[in-house]
Formats: C-alpha cells, structure tokens, sequence
C-alpha cells in the first residue's frame, strides 16, 4: 500500500507539475497576442548592411537587365515567373507542371514561345494571382483583391478533398487554425493563428499599413508583409502562397517594375525547413523581427545571386540563336533545342525527342538527321538503339 506521506507527495508533484504547466501556457504566447500587436519593431543597424548589400545587387540587377534585348529579357522574365511560381506552391507540397506554369505565363504576357501546353484550372489559377500581384503592382491591395486571389488558387472550391471557404475570411468551424506536424494522434502544435473572429479587423489593420505611406524601407515592407499576413493566417488554405504573392507585390514596388527577374521562393523552397523554424520562433517571439528580417535578405540577396547565373544562360542561349538566325529550324525543332540549350538532364536520344515533341519516331528521326546535316547536332559514340546526341554550340555561337 501507498503511505499516507507518499500519496501527499504525489498529490503535490502532481499539482506542482499542472501549475508549471499553467504558468508556461501564461509565459509562451504567440506574437498576435500580446498587448503591443502589430507594433513590430528591429535593430537598424543589425540589418543595415544586408539591407545595403540587397539593394546594391538590387539595382545592379535592374541594370543588366535593362541592357538585354528584347528576347532575352522576355525569356529571363518567363524563366522567373515560372519558377517563382513552381516554386512557391512547392513550399506547401503542391507540385506544378513547370510546362503547364511556363504555357499559361507566356500566353498571359502574349509572348511567342515553342512548346506551349493546355494549363489545367489549378495552373492557370496560380498564374493568375502572381501575375496580378507583380504586372499590377501599382493598384491598391484590397480586400477583393485578396478575395479575387483566394477564388483563384481554388477554382473548385476545395483544397483537396476538404470544401472549405472560398473568396472569405476562415470561420474556424472545424477548430482553431493551426500549424501542425507529425502523425494522427501525436500532432505537434507549432502555431495557432488569431481567432476567426478577429480577421477582419486584423486584416483591416494589415491592408491599412500596406497601403500607407511608411518611413520604412520598400524591401523591408516586403519582408514585414509577408510575416504579417502569414501570422494573421486569414484564409482556410491558401495564406503562405498568398503571403509569397503580397512579398513579390511589395518587391515589384520596391523596383517600380513589374518585370520580374528573380525567385525569392526558390531560395525560400531550398531552405523550406529554415523558413519555417524562423516564422516558428519569430511568432512565439516579443514582436522583435530583427532574425526574421535578416533571413528574408539573405534569400533575397541569394535570389540575386541565381538570378545572374539565370542571366548567364539566357545570354548563353542568345549567341546561340542569334548564330542560327540564317540557320532554319521548324517548331518542333526549336522547342528541343531549348530544351538542350537550358540543361536537358540525361542523353538526347531519337525516342526522348519524339516525347517531347510529341511525334513520330520517324519523325523525330528526320528532324535529328536534319540537324546533324546542318552542323547542330552531333551523334555521340555509342550506336543501335543507345544513340544519342550532343550539341554542337561552340561552332555556332563563334560565326
């Protein structure tokens, strides 16, 4: 049996253990809780020279660009929308078809590329929302805006099999919103976002701010946007692809251009577990976002930093066609080449170019021949069905 005194001992482990829980529960509040929300605040001088170095590269970037031709530029800004888009619904694990988000881009801009595709509806509606917030960057960010932009990446009106609100605030009928991880059973709670019935004063507040005129830095309003929106966390689904959109808005007014020549998603997406331990500590914070703000410029500056390796290849690709321009090619022709010209993963072999032009295997074997009697293409050594083929640039790009 239990003796009197150790039973007491237990008893008072057990309510000394239920009163550290309660007092830590008092302690950890989440930022959208405390007293001083929204009222962030940072150390300028622990983010002055990222902030510096940003806009440095910033401007540089916008001035490469402007000294490409037409074409390139076209093609370097097709390149990062698509992979902007791409990119940031593959933070939330929803994969694209890149041909599909390419296609639907190019013929939203009215560009003339080879290879365009049909885009399914859930293509199409992403491409949309981006293509809003960068190309009409100008316009005011609105309530129906945002709706418009939520109607957008769920055209059926579910996300997934779940039906959930459409072009409206969340309800939380179905519980509070979280931000969970882990298996049924042992879900770990990372965030839990403001009550529903706070959203529209809580966006309100948000929009308001955007819009306002603000001694802050533009491509800090970016970084600041973005956590915002992503804590309030207004929608049913949806709110971090939302939240990347509003950040590219802000980007694009930091720039006063809607052409884009970089992906922060990209980098985002390449350090997916990083972003979300840093919004992780930074909503459990004190309403200081000094961490939070370096993070986000340094992908920025990284976004930069691809953004000119992508210039490389387009200028790359330039020499190549502007070598070829006495040189004819048909369609199916240029859309392969294309494919080799930006890194085609694997040997080019007559039944892979057949798919991807979607012909015939005589067909494909007709437009190879033809290349290779023009110069362009080269048979690789190995014969039979194992034949594959390289491109000869060199001998073009140096006419």
């Amino acid at each position: 049996m239990i003796s009197a005194t150790l039973r007491r001992m237990i008893l008072l482990n057990a309510e000394n253990r239920r009163y550290n829980l309660r007092k830590d529960a008092e302690i950890m509040k989440y930022i959208h809780e405390l007293n001083q929300w929204p009222d962030f605040r940072w150390d300028d001088k622990n983010i002055a020279t990222a902030l510096a170095e940003v806009r440095h590269r910033q401007g540089r970037m916008l001035g490469q660009m402007e000294a490409l031709g037409f074409r390139s530029r076209e093609e370097s800004v097709l390149r990062s929308l698509t992979e902007e888009i791409v990119k940031s619904s593959d933070i939330e694990g929803e994969r694209l078809d890149r041909d599909q988000v390419r296609s639907s881009v190019a013929r939203r801009l009215g560009m003339d590329v080879a290879g365009m595709v049909p885009a399914d509806r859930g293509v199409e509606g992403v491409v949309e929302m981006m293509l809003d917030a960068t190309q009409n960057y100008e316009k005011p960010l609105t309530e129906e805006r945002l709706f418009g932009w939520h109607a957008a990446l769920f055209p059926t009106g579910h996300s997934g099999l779940r039906k959930i609100n459409v072009a409206d605030w969340r309800d939380d009928s179905s519980g509070p919103m979280q931000v969970v991880s882990g298996p049924a059973g042992r879900e770990q709670v990372h965030y839990q976002a403001p009550e529903a019935n706070r959203m529209t004063v809580e966006t309100r507040a948000f929009l308001d701010w955007f819009e306002s005129k603000k001694a802050v830095d533009p491509v800090l309003v970016a970084g600041i946007a973005h956590l915002w929106f992503v804590t309030v966390h207004p929608f049913d689904d949806g709110n971090g692809r939302i939240a990347r959109a509003i950040a590219d808005l802000a980007l694009a007014r930091s720039e006063n251009s809607p052409q884009r020549f970089y992906s922060m998603s990209s980098r985002i997406r390449a350090e997916r577990k990083g972003y979300y331990e840093i919004l992780e500590r930074t909503q459990k914070g004190d309403l200081d976002i000094t961490e939070w703000l370096q993070w986000f410029l340094v992908r920025l500056g990284e976004a930069f930093e691809h953004a000119e390796e992508t210039l490389g290849s387009v200028l790359h690709n330039a020499r190549f066609w502007d070598a070829m321009e006495s040189t004819p090619v048909n369609e199916r022709q240029r859309l392969v080449l294309n494919r080799l010209l930006d890194g085609f993963e694997g040997k080019l072999t007559s039944s892979k170019w057949a798919k991807l032009a979607k012909c015939s295997q005589d067909t494909a074997s007709r437009d190879i021949n033809d290349l290779i009697d023009k110069g362009i293409l080269a048979r690789g050594p190995a014969g039979g069905r194992s034949t594959s083929y390289d491109l000869v640039f060199t001998k073009h790009a140096n006419k």
